[in-house]
């Protein structure tokens, strides 16, 4: 058999296999592997299983495993029952044993991507999933990155890593992107209902992730390339990043003119057209808008380009929690109390409402402020029960009782959670800093002194 017979044949038997998979994944009856059990994988692999496929969600966290296997879920939206029964009846499997990946069928990486020290992209975690999925790798396999990263990951860091093991992609398997847009706590918009970006590296990658994804998320979106869909995903966080420190500097502009900037913002919105409301706050957290500017950024700086507005509205976003520190010290000034021995009790340690996220929170940078000018700081959230800094150290959430809000020379609003009782609050504490218009928005008044952020 000649060279161009044996190629033929070759790209023939890939076909068969393509067309195998694309039945399979049609038909639900691909076996898929997830590697990441966090927000973004643990949902993922849970909205496979409810469509019909045998999924396997890897995890090397073994203690992270032993709670899913028990059925306890830390996912907001995700009912332990549901995980039991999934688990049950075959459906999902959690696990720490990487051999689960040598029949895996799609193969989808959903792990962290943080910062280093330096404020750089860290990838550590992703080239350590490429690298474990190379050493199972077989012909007709679909893999798929969903890690928030700088445009050309998935090209010129996942492919290369995968391509080791001597299979080429497009070729002798399919490799795209997907940026996840997992939502914590929103109960109006989960994985099923919001579209879905996907990109191949060529057209029969892209056609397999669209299908694949076609059976649990009602629409699909396809762009021309991996980079594209992983700059959409940037684009997304950046803009929301950039509008939120717009509201932050409007804030800080309307506090130094007396006005109130949730009266004015309250106010534009009802502006039917051409305005979108973002609100200040003590800094935004997640894992997302605080990080993904970082990876643009750094990325822009690679190709010669500086992202000026992007870095700007980073500084102003970062330095929040520094204006609500002098907040706190001029409410406290103003009671005739120094910040140094006076007792502060902060309220939300997560960086969102209703839960458990504490991931680039506000409070990991205001609590040691507030610590290094003596203040006797104490913390509570019901959704987080400790927290470890690491200066000044571990931190346990304080009960929110009577006594500890007449107790406190200062409580400050960071986090409006929904269960919070606001009324309780504001008729027990002597002085309040609201960073979120919590009393405000909900009409709760009280004897307390209010300063709004």
């Amino acid at each position: 058999m000649g060279v161009a017979s044996s190629a033929k044949k070759g790209t023939e038997v890939m076909e068969g296999k393509r067309r195998a998979l694309l039945r399979k994944i049609r038909e639900r009856k691909a076996q898929v592997a997830i590697m990441g059990a966090g927000y973004v994988g643990l949902t993922l692999a849970v909205e496979a299983a409810r469509a019909g496929f045998p999924v396997a969600c890897c995890e090397i966290d073994q203690s992270r495993v032993k709670l899913l296997r028990s059925g306890r879920s830390d996912i907001p939206g995700l009912s332990p029952k549901e995980l039991r029964e999934l688990q049950k009846n075959g459906r999902l499997v959690c696990t720490d044993k990487e051999e689960v990946l040598e029949e895996a069928e799609v193969m989808v990486i959903c792990v962290a991507t943080p910062l280093n020290e330096a404020r750089e992209p860290d990838l550590s975690q992703v080239r350590a999933a490429a690298n474990c999925l190379r050493n199972h790798l077989r012909p007709g396999r679909l893999v798929v990155l969903e890690s928030t990263s700088y445009p050309g990951t998935t090209e010129e860091l996942v492919k290369p890593i995968l391509e080791a093991s001597g299979l080429k992609a497009e070729a002798d398997f399919w490799l795209a992107f997907s940026p996840e847009r997992v939502d914590p706590g929103n109960r109006r918009y989960g994985l099923r209902n919001t579209p879905k970006v996907v990109a191949g590296i060529g057209t029969k990658s892209t056609a397999l992730t669209k299908a694949f994804y076609s059976q649990m998320v009602e629409k699909v979106i396809a762009v021309s390339s991996p980079a594209a869909a992983e700059m959409v995903k940037l684009y997304e966080n950046v803009f929301r990043n950039i509008n939120i420190a717009f509201a932050n500097e409007m804030a800080l502009l309307c506090d130094r003119m007396g006005l109130d900037i949730w009266e004015i913002i309250e106010a534009a919105s009802s502006k039917p057209y051409g305005f979108m409301p973002f609100y200040p706050g003590p800094g935004p957290g997640g894992h997302c808008i605080p990080v993904d500017p970082h990876y643009l950024a750094w990325r822009a700086r690679q190709k010669n380009f500086h992202c000026r507005f992007i870095e700007l509205a980073t500084i102003i976003n970062d330095e929040m929690p520094r204006h609500v520190c002098a907040k706190i010290a001029e409410a406290l000034n103003q009671a005739g109390k120094p910040v140094k021995g006076s007792r502060i009790l902060l309220l939300g340690a997560a960086y969102k409402p209703d839960i458990k996220d504490i991931r680039e929170a506000p409070i990991f940078k205001l609590l040691p402020l507030l610590a290094k000018r003596g203040a006797r700081v104490a913390y509570h959230d019901p959704y987080v029960p400790a927290l470890q800094m690491s200066n000044p150290g571990r931190h346990s959430c304080l009960p929110l009782t009577r006594e500890a809000l007449r107790g406190a020379d200062c409580v400050v609003i960071l986090t409006d959670h929904t269960c919070y009782p606001y009324k309780l609050i504001a008729e027990n504490a002597a002085l309040i800093v609201d960073c979120k218009n919590a009393l405000g928005k909900r009409g709760i008044s009280g004897p307390a002194v209010v300063v709004q952020l």
